[in-house]
């Protein structure tokens, strides 16, 4: 953005607007003892600002709305899956482009292939979903963050790095490992981008022990600007050259088009083995569909090819980055600590610094994620034993950033009702888990206060 104001607008203008329900206090504690203390089984209707997820929320723009009018939806290559296709490898690098309906999807096709059974898959940090397909297949996920990321308060510029001396032991050792997957950025540890050079070492360690080197790059773009940001060298590159280097570095990738793909479904498994690729598309074939829609329809590929030509838009990203970062450091002013520094589509609070009278077991973060709906119907969702279990770092309370959805009055309010949830901190008590499955067990747990 090259305007000398210190403001930085939302580089787009509303067309359409969506109506939002008002609720009182009463109501709300009503609705969150019937969802069991559960954000994930309260009504979208029920929630006034909506911070559950980042993934598939975003608004999209005029160019994918004229594009899903172009979809065509042709069963066998119809023209959006060749715009599709061009787009992902022109962008990536990558030969083979395989749809899927999201980024899980991709997942499991590739951990299936890759045969994780009775093995290691290695990351800076696995997300929920990521994790729990490697363990469903019989596989073992290891996470493998600096040691400086599991302090939230700790300032560095590329917090979300995968600690390289702890992977070249791993390699080395004795563990099977069936492949090294980072996470960019990484949504576990924060939010916080990876840098170049940490991508570079991690593909080059692999490299040298014939491991597969995997991105799981659903926000791309965003630790792409970061880099550009932060890394020296990179300032003057466009965002896209700096995400092709990034793609460069790795045998293949999966990605949820849900987040940096600007849409509200999607994503891919792009890889450059040919005999990989014939395994996965078949597979793709039996539970996704056939490999030119994969679980997508024409106008959804459209959507997506259109969407990663606007995520690296340097206007787009700006505005994001600055947008976040506004939003943690009102909360921070409001008396709530954050994991430092503000990422791109989140801010975490550190429940377990703010709740220090919680203990993990209780779910401080479940306490405070419930607290924000409490005080103002505000949605975010619990980062830490209740997602993960006994093997959670840190008590994490995440509100992630819908793209192109609110104004600064939505983040203002969001602010303001941070700043009532922290004047009664210490009132706040844990709860115990009622009712839960064996996998996944955040999305539909019922919990029970305590006190």
């Amino acid at each position: 953005m090259n305007s000398p104001m210190k403001t930085i607008i939302e580089p787009f203008r509303i067309k359409s607007v969506e109506p939002l329900r008002m609720t009182t206090r009463e109501e709300r504690c009503e609705i969150l003892a019937r969802a069991h203390y559960n954000l994930f089984r309260v009504r979208a209707e029920d929630v006034l600002i909506d911070l559950l997820t980042d993934s598939g929320t975003g608004a999209m723009s005029s160019e994918q709305w004229a594009g899903i009018m172009r979809g065509d939806e042709s069963y066998a290559h119809a023209r959006s899956w060749y715009r599709f296709r061009d787009r992902v490898q022109a962008l990536t690098g990558f030969e083979h482009i395989i749809p899927t309906h999201q980024g899980r999807a991709a997942e499991r096709i590739l951990f299936s292939c890759l045969g994780v059974e009775g093995k290691t898959v290695a990351s800076n940090n696995l997300f929920d979903t990521t994790r729990a397909n490697v363990e469903y297949l019989g596989g073992r996920g290891v996470d493998l963050p600096i040691p400086e990321s599991l302090i939230p308060s700790r300032e560095l510029p590329f917090k979300g790095n995968m600690d390289l001396e702890a992977l070249e032991a791993l390699l080395a050792g004795d563990a099977d490992v069936a492949c090294v997957i980072l996470t960019v950025t990484n949504n576990s540890g924060g939010g916080q981008p990876v840098s170049m050079a940490n991508i570079a070492g991690a593909s080059q360690l692999c490299r040298n022990h014939g491991v597969p080197f995997y991105l799981d790059a659903c926000r791309f773009a965003e630790n792409a600007y970061f880099i550009k940001l932060r890394e020296e060298g990179f300032a003057d590159r466009a965002v896209e050259s700096i995400a092709h280097e990034i793609f460069s570095h790795a045998d293949g990738a999966t990605f949820s088009a849900k987040k940096d793909g600007l849409a509200n479904i999607g994503g891919f498994l792009a890889a450059n083995d040919d005999h990989l690729a014939a395994q996965e598309q078949e597979l793709l074939i039996l539970s996704e569909g056939f490999p030119t829609y994969g679980g997508l329809a024409g106008r959804d590929l459209e959507a997506i090819a259109v969407g990663l030509v606007e995520v690296v838009q340097e206007d787009y990203l700006e505005y994001r980055l600055a947008s976040t970062c506004y939003l943690g450091e009102g909360l921070e002013r409001a008396g709530l600590p954050i994991v430092r520094p503000p990422g791109a589509h989140a801010i975490y609070i550190d429940a377990g610094a703010f709740l220090p009278h919680i203990p993990n077991v209780q779910f401080p973060a479940q306490s405070l994620c419930c607290a924000f709906y409490e005080e103002g119907g505000v949605r975010g969702v619990e980062i830490g034993t209740l997602m993960f279990g006994e093997s959670a770092k840190l008590e994490l309370l995440r509100l992630a950033i819908p793209r192109r959805v609110y104004t600064q009055s939505h983040i203002d309010y969001v602010v303001e009702v941070g700043g009532q949830v922290a004047k009664r901190g210490c009132d706040l008590r844990g709860f115990r888990l009622a009712k839960a499955p064996k996998v996944l067990r955040h999305f539909s747990a019922e919990l029970e206060p305590l006190g």
